[in-house]
């Protein structure tokens, strides 16, 4: 559409892996399907089990479930368009489509960092005050920290994403990315976006790195308290119950803040892609793999679920 002597887009093209060959997107594809296909089940697997067995009802499971079903939920809203892109060609995406999936990138990303800090509390709480911990993270108290945790995606999805969309987008549509991540979309804009640019910052800050310090907080006070333990068997219960929740946090806030934090200099688009594959991709995949086989009560719920399924008394 023409106004004025602007070009008004009404979809974009994504330019995700085109500068590959065919045959590196096809085995991209069967690669990125793969992840995708165990990422789902994974989490599928954790909410399943986690639900049904009597032994996993803590609030440490309460969160890891919500958790996953955060995981399957980024996982539909990247990665099948992804795919799409990548076996079919179809690259193209309405100006809606754009704003959808930029959305709920948003919601997701940033209730995670919100649900991650809530994780790290919940394994404070228990090593540091184990006596009061049944009446601090009691039913309630998990409730309403979790529906803190998802609500506080709604706020930055909504204003990120609205205030992007409501700048005209006048020239050039072609996303350099996978999906439609603000940094590639807002350069397709033809109008000053400085002050957006100021309130991302400001926003990233808030929702990424202030989390990423309420969770270094909990863990300095954890270690500290892990350390005066007097028995080498107690250090080790104690540290094993936050081990993966730990991993998980250094694989999600590493790729984050490499991407998002990195001076603009050094962030070509194509490194920017590859660090995005990081955390869309390979960390939703792996985080169903650490806390079934680092967790010794999931592996034990995993195990009692396929005698009942198989209906043996042993395996």
């Amino acid at each position: 559409m023409m106004w004025g002597n602007w070009t008004v887009v009404s979809e974009f093209v994504l330019v995700s892996f085109s500068s590959l060959s065919s045959q590196l997107q096809s085995l991209l594809f069967l690669l990125f399907l793969t992840s995708y296909l165990v990422t789902l089940m994974g989490n599928v697997l954790i909410i399943l089990v986690t639900t049904a067995d009597s032994a996993l009802q803590s609030p440490m499971y309460f969160f890891l479930r919500n958790l996953s079903f955060l995981e399957i939920g980024f996982n539909l809203v990247i990665v099948p368009k992804m795919l799409g892109t990548l076996i079919i060609q179809d690259t193209t995406i309405s100006v809606l489509g754009c704003a959808t999936q930029m959305y709920f990138f948003f919601f997701f990303r940033a209730a995670e960092c919100c649900l991650l800090a809530t994780m790290a509390y919940d394994r404070y709480v228990a090593i540091c005050d184990p006596l009061r911990y049944p009446v601090i993270m009691g039913r309630r108290a998990c409730g309403q920290l979790a529906a803190a945790s998802w609500f506080s995606g709604f706020p930055v999805a909504t204003v990120q994403t609205t205030w992007i969309f409501s700048f005209p987008f006048c020239g050039p549509n072609r996303v350099n990315h996978f999906f439609c991540d603000s940094p590639p979309v807002i350069t397709l804009v033809c109008a000053d976006t400085s002050l957006f640019e100021l309130e991302a910052l400001t926003a990233t800050v808030l929702f990424i790195l202030f989390p990423f310090l309420l969770i270094l907080g909990s863990y300095v006070r954890i270690l500290s308290t892990i350390f005066r333990m007097p028995s080498a068997e107690g250090k080790h219960k104690a540290f094993s119950t936050c081990s993966s929740h730990l991993l998980v946090v250094s694989l999600f806030y590493s790729t984050a803040i490499l991407t998002y934090f990195r001076p603009r200099s050094s962030n070509s688009p194509e490194s920017k892609k590859l660090l995005s594959l990081s955390y869309t991709v390979v960390t939703p995949m792996l985080n169903p793999i650490i806390y079934s086989l680092r967790n010794s009560e999931v592996k034990a719920a995993l195990r009692r679920a396929i005698r009942r399924t198989l209906g043996f008394q042993k395996l």
